[in-house]
């Protein structure tokens, strides 16, 4: 059984940086896409970024592309993103998933494995 564990989350001032961690427990998910979505009150949850099995392609929402980054470690068993020059509007609780996906970037109801997510509150 896959779990996935998400840390790091917390309260910041706007224009600060915060780092998240999604733990991967049960299984290797060295051969898995990891991605990161975020669900804000009242809002769907959407697409934040992805990575590719082998940490050589990514994928942003244009919402966060060159502010937030998403790396992951192999050793770790470990996806991160870094968020940076945060905003009111990046308030949200953030999930990680995965997916075992090659080739293409899978659709949100695609992901397999799910964390029950972090939340991350950005003060103005």
């Amino acid at each position: 059984q896959v779990q996935l564990v998400e840390y790091g989350g917390g309260l910041v001032q706007a224009g600060g940086s915060l780092t998240l961690s999604c733990v991967a427990s049960g299984r290797s998910l060295n051969s898995y896409l990891m991605g990161w979505f975020r669900q804000a009150p009242g809002k769907e949850r959407e697409f934040v970024a992805a990575i590719s099995w082998n940490g050589v392609s990514t994928n942003y929402a244009d919402s966060v592309k060159g502010r937030f980054t998403i790396s992951r470690d192999k050793s770790k068993n470990t996806a991160y993103l870094q968020m940076n020059s945060l905003k009111s509007e990046d308030t949200a609780v953030y999930y990680c998933a995965a997916v075992d996906s090659w080739g293409k970037w899978p659709a949100e109801n695609e992901y397999e494995y799910w964390g029950q997510g972090t939340q991350v509150t950005v003060s103005s």
